[in-house]
C-alpha cells in the first residue's frame, strides 16, 4: 500500500524515457549503417565501448523509478511495542495454591513466572498487581517500575476462599484510578486496558447456589469488565488431580476449574488459557506478553526507497563521467 499512490503516475514519464533511450540507440544503429564510406566511418567515429556503455543511462532511469516509488509513500505491517497501556496482573492465592500437582507447588510457580512476564513486558507498559484470596488487594498500582511488582509477588501469603469477583473490581478499579490520573496529561485520552487473571479453582465467596452471578461475582465482574473496554484473559492454572492437606491426614481434592475461568473471559471478551506445569504457565505469560506488548501496524518504508534511489543517482553520474563525462 502507498500513503500517495497518484505519484506513481511519474512511472509512465520513466517508462517514456527508458523507450526514448532504447529508440535513439536504434536510430544510431540505423543511420550508421546508413554511411557508406566505412574506412572515414572508423577514423571519424572510433568503436564505441561495449555494453557497459548503457550503465549510466540504465542507472539514472532505474534511480527515477526508485524514486517515484519513495514519493509515493510505500508502507508496510509491522510490530511495534506499545508505549501506552495497563496490564493488571490478578494472581489467586487460596489455599488450594499450596498444591503440589505443580512442582515445587502452585504458587511457587506461579511466582517464578509472573516475575518472568514482569520482565519480558515491554517496558513503556503499566504493570499492576492484585491478590485475592477471600478478599482482594491491590498490591501494586500500574508503573512502568517492575521492581514493586517483583517484590510484592515474592511476598504473596496464602490465605482461605476465593473472591474470584471482588479480585476483578479490584483490578477494575485500579485500572480506572491509573487511567484518570494520566488522562490530563495524555491528549489522546486513557490507554488501553487488560486484566489478566490466574486462579486454580472456583469462586467460593460470595457464597450461595450461584457465588459467580451475584452483585459481586466473578461473572457480573466479567461482564462490567467487557462494559467498561477492559478484558479480562483468565489462565486456569493447576490439574484435576491436585490436593492440599488441611487437616493432619485429611486430604482434600482442589481440582482446577476451567469452565468458571472459560467464562470469565468469554463474558469480557478476553481470552482462556490453560497451564498444568511452571513451563506452561511461563508459554501463556509469555503468548499474553507479546499480544500485549505490541501491536501491528503500518509503517512508512519509503526511507530505503530513498536511500536506493540517491545511490543509483550517484552511480549513474559517477559510471557517465568515467566513461566519457557524457551519457552514451
Amino acid at each position: 500500500m502507498f500513503t500517495h499512490p497518484w505519484w506513481l503516475l511519474l512511472l509512465i514519464v520513466v517508462g517514456a524515457l527508458a523507450a526514448g533511450y532504447v529508440l535513439l540507440l536504434r536510430r544510431r544503429r540505423r543511420d550508421t549503417v546508413r554511411f557508406t564510406n566505412l574506412e572515414l566511418l572508423d577514423r571519424v567515429a572510433p568503436k564505441r565501448p561495449g555494453w557497459y556503455r548503457h550503465v549510466p543511462a540504465a542507472a539514472m532511469i532505474l534511480a527515477l523509478a526508485v524514486l517515484t516509488i519513495a514519493l509515493a509513500g510505500p508502507q508496510a505491517e509491522a510490530r511495534v511495542p506499545r508505549n501506552r497501556a495497563t496490564v493488571v496482573l490478578v494472581i489467586d492465592v487460596s489455599l488450594s495454591m499450596q498444591a503440589t500437582d505443580v512442582e515445587p507447588s502452585r504458587l511457587a510457580a506461579a511466582q517464578a513466572a509472573a516475575k518472568a512476564f514482569a520482565d519480558q513486558l515491554t517496558p513503556g507498559i503499566n504493570l499492576g498487581l492484585v491478590s485475592f484470596a477471600g478478599t482482594a488487594a491491590v498490591l501494586v498500582s500500574p508503573t512502568v517500575d517492575r521492581e514493586p511488582v517483583k517484590r510484592a509477588v515474592d511476598g504473596l501469603k496464602l490465605s482461605e476462599s476465593t473472591a474470584t469477583g471482588e479480585a476483578i473490581f479490584a483490578a477494575m478499579q485500579s485500572v480506572e484510578t491509573f487511567s484518570q490520573a494520566i488522562a490530563g496529561a495524555a491528549a489522546d485520552g486513557p490507554p488501553p486496558a487488560r486484566i489478566v487473571l490466574m486462579s486454580d479453582g472456583k469462586q467460593t465467596v460470595p457464597g450461595g447456589v450461584m457465588p459467580e452471578e451475584e452483585p459481586r461475582g466473578s461473572f457480573t465482574a466479567a461482564r462490567a469488565a467487557a462494559e467498561a473496554g477492559i478484558p479480562v484473559s483468565t489462565i486456569s492454572f493447576g490439574t484435576d488431580y491436585g490436593s492440599i492437606e488441611i487437616n493432619p491426614g485429611e486430604r482434600t481434592p482442589v481440582a482446577v476449574d476451567d469452565a468458571s475461568m472459560r467464562k470469565i473471559a468469554e463474558l469480557s471478551g478476553g481470552q482462556f488459557f490453560t497451564a498444568a506445569t511452571e513451563d506452561e504457565l511461563r508459554q501463556v505469560y509469555a503468548e499474553l506478553g507479546e499480544q500485549i506488548g505490541y501491536e501491528v501496524r503500518r509503517v512508512d518504508t519509503s526511507r530505503p526507497w530513498l536511500a536506493g534511489g540517491a545511490l543509483l543517482l550517484f552511480a549513474g553520474v559517477g559510471s557517465g563521467l568515467a566513461l566519457g563525462r557524457r551519457f552514451p
